[in-house]
C-alpha cells in the first residue's frame, strides 16, 4: 500500500483530501475534533519533509449552496492550533484567488480551501471540477476514509490527473484499511460480529458478507424486532420493517446452512412510550405486550452476548444494542462496550465502526481500550461488503 512514507515532499505542494466534517455548535465552535486530530500525522509528515499543503474537505450537507453555517473558515483556528502552524484560508476552491494563494505557498505553509460541497460538481464527480482541483498540487494524498466510498470529484476523479508516483494514501487511510484487513482477511477465530442499529435494510449486505467470515453474528438494536417478527414473535409496537420480513427469514436460513451462530435477543427492556421516563419492564422478546415497545436488549441477552464476546479472538462492532442515548435504555450497549474491552485485554482484536458504535465507545471513555476505532461508518461497511472503495481504487490505479 502506497502511503506518504513512500514520497519525499521536499519543495512539493500536496493537495490533500481530508475529512474535516466535524460537529459545530450554534456558536460555530467544534464540539468534537477527533477527525482533525486524525489527520495531523499525515500533514506533519508533509511539512517536516519541506513541502506545502492545500487541504480540501466537505462540511455537512449544504443544500442551498454557500452558507456561513457550513463554511470551513470556522475550523481554521482549531486546525492551526493542532498543527502548530498558522493555516491560511481561501473562501473558494477553484477561483483566481484560491489558485493565487495555493501557488504562493512556501515550505511548511498550509492552505485550507472552502467547503467542497458548496459546488454541485463535487458530488456529481464532475471531471472539469476535479481537473481544476488537481492544479492546486504536485502530489495528491487521500486521507479521508470517511468519504472514500463516495465517487466524488475530490475523492476519486481527481486521482486520474496524477501519475502513479504522484498519488498516495495518508496514514489514516492506511490504518483504516489495515484494520479492516485484520478483521476480514487475517481473521483469528472465533470471529464475532455485533450488528445493531434501527434497520435491517441498512445491514443486509454486511450481514450476508459476514456470514462467510464470522462464527457468531449478534443482532441488537431496533433491527432485532424484524427478525423476531419474522420468526413468529409478538413484538407489540416495537420498530419493525414489515417489508423486510422475508429477507430476515432468508438470513436466518442462510446462517443455519453456513453454520453461523446468528444470535437473536431472547429478552428486551420494553417501554410504553419512546421516552427516557416512560414506564419500563423486562419481557420475553417473543411476547411483548400490545402498546409496548422494545428499546434495549434485556439482561439474559446481555449475558448471552457477553459470554460469546469474551471468548472471541476477533470482534467487529457496528451499531448499538438499544437507545443508548437515553439512560434508561443504555445498559445493553454499555455492557457490550465493556465486554469488548474485556475481550481486547484478553488478546482479541476489536474494531469499532459506524457512527453510533463510535459514539457509544466515546460516551463510556473506552476508545483507548479497544484495538481500533474507525472514522468511517458507511465507508467501513461498504469496504467490507465490496472489498474496496472508489477512493481506494483511484489511488491504486
Amino acid at each position: 500500500m502506497k502511503t506518504v512514507d513512500s514520497i519525499n515532499f521536499f519543495n512539493k505542494r500536496a493537495i490533500v483530501r481530508v475529512d474535516f466534517n466535524v460537529p459545530l455548535n450554534d456558536s460555530f465552535q467544534i464540539t468534537d475534533s477527533t477527525r482533525i486530530k486524525a489527520a495531523i500525522a499525515t500533514l506533519k509528515k508533509i511539512i517536516n519533509d519541506g513541502g506545502s499543503i492545500v487541504l480540501m474537505s466537505h462540511l455537512g450537507r449544504p443544500k442551498e449552496g454557500p452558507t456561513n453555517k457550513y463554511s470551513l473558515k470556522h475550523i481554521v483556528s482549531e486546525l492551526s492550533k493542532e498543527l502548530s502552524v498558522p493555516v491560511l484560508f481561501a473562501d473558494n476552491c477553484v477561483n483566481e484567488d484560491a489558485f493565487s494563494k495555493s501557488s504562493a505557498l512556501k515550505k511548511g505553509e498550509v492552505l485550507l480551501l472552502e467547503n467542497l460541497r458548496f459546488y454541485k460538481e463535487e458530488e456529481k464527480g464532475d471531471e472539469e471540477f476535479a481537473a481544476k482541483l488537481s492544479k492546486h498540487g504536485h502530489i495528491y494524498v487521500n486521507d479521508a476514509f470517511g468519504s472514500a466510498h463516495r465517487a466524488h470529484a475530490s475523492t476519486e476523479v481527481i486521482a486520474k490527473y496524477f501519475d502513479v508516483n504522484s498519488k498516495c494514501f495518508g496514514y489514516l487511510m492506511a490504518s483504516e484499511i489495515a484494520s479492516i484487513d485484520k478483521v476480514i482477511n487475517q481473521t483469528k477465530k472465533p470471529f464475532t460480529a455485533i450488528v445493531g442499529g434501527a434497520k435491517v435494510s441498512d445491514k443486509i449486505l454486511i450481514i450476508e458478507k459476514l456470514m462467510s467470515k464470522a462464527n457468531n453474528i449478534l443482532i441488537g438494536g431496533g433491527m432485532a424486532f424484524t427478525f423476531v417478527k419474522a420468526m413468529g414473535g409478538k413484538i407489540g409496537k416495537s420498530l419493525c420493517e414489515n417489508d423486510r420480513l422475508e429477507i430476515a427469514k432468508k438470513l436466518i436460513e442462510k446462517a443455519k446452512i453456513k453454520q453461523v451462530n446468528l444470535c437473536i435477543p431472547v429478552d428486551a427492556i420494553i417501554a410504553d412510550n419512546f421516552d427516557n421516563y416512560a414506564n419500563k419492564k423486562e419481557a420475553d422478546i417473543n411476547n411483548i405486550d400490545d402498546g409496548w415497545m422494545g428499546l434495549d436488549i434485556g439482561p439474559k441477552t446481555s449475558n448471552l452476548f457477553s459470554e460469546i464476546i469474551k471468548n472471541s479472538k476477533t470482534i467487529l462492532w457496528n451499531g448499538p444494542m438499544g437507545v443508548f442515548e437515553m439512560s434508561s435504555f443504555e445498559n445493553g450497549t454499555k455492557k457490550t462496550a465493556f465486554d469488548i474491552v474485556a475481550a481486547t485485554k484478553l488478546g482479541a482484536y476489536s474494531l469499532i465502526g459506524g457512527g453510533d458504535s463510535v459514539a457509544a465507545i466515546n460516551k463510556y471513555h473506552l476508545a483507548d481500550q479497544v484495538s481500533y476505532v474507525s472514522t468511517g461508518g458507511g465507508a467501513l461497511l461498504e469496504y467490507i461488503e465490496q472489498g474496496t472503495l472508489p477512493g481506494v481504487r483511484a489511488i491504486q490505479l
